[in-house]
């Protein structure tokens, strides 16, 4: 892996099947409809500003991180940010690239005046929690709250 050229950049419209491939794996299922859909969101022009990024390992994408920026949406006075979709190769977890795109991505949202960046995990997914726990993420004191429609 170390001797492997690492490039981050900003997503892309073609970066569409590499993302599905990725996802696939982890959840079991193929969301292809909601990713072009994401995409589409993330590019249109009128949306905040792409802040998504790619890692490329020789030119195929090995890992991804979708996020927003936000300026005063939900009561939050302060400019802040979220990640929502993070998937990295299953071929290629445990080598770096989930810790570097968060690395740009929180560089990048520093730059961008962003004070705050939040995620959600689920309860259950303990592999998920110790991995943003190691990037230095701490439990919020914001409360997600949901309602269950019957």
């Amino acid at each position: 892996m170390a001797n492997q050229k690492r490039v981050m950049r900003v997503l892309r419209k073609d970066d569409l099947d590499a993302i599905v491939r990725i996802d696939q794996v982890a959840s079991k299922q193929n969301r292809r409809e909601y990713y072009a859909r994401k995409i589409e969101a993330i590019l249109n022009p009128k949306h905040n500003i792409n802040v998504s990024l790619v890692c490329e390992i020789d030119g195929h994408v090995a890992g991804f991180v979708m996020g927003d920026i936000y300026f005063g949406e939900f009561g939050i006075p302060e400019t802040s940010a979220t990640i929502d979709t993070i998937g990295v190769d299953p071929e290629l977890q445990g080598h770096g690239v989930g810790s570097e795109l968060l690395d740009q991505f929180m560089t990048n949202m520093k730059v961008a005046g962003v004070k705050k960046v939040y995620t959600s995990v689920n309860w259950d997914d303990f592999a998920l929690a110790r991995f943003f726990s190691r990037q230095r993420f701490a439990p919020s004191k914001r409360v997600n709250l949901e309602y269950a429609i019957a």
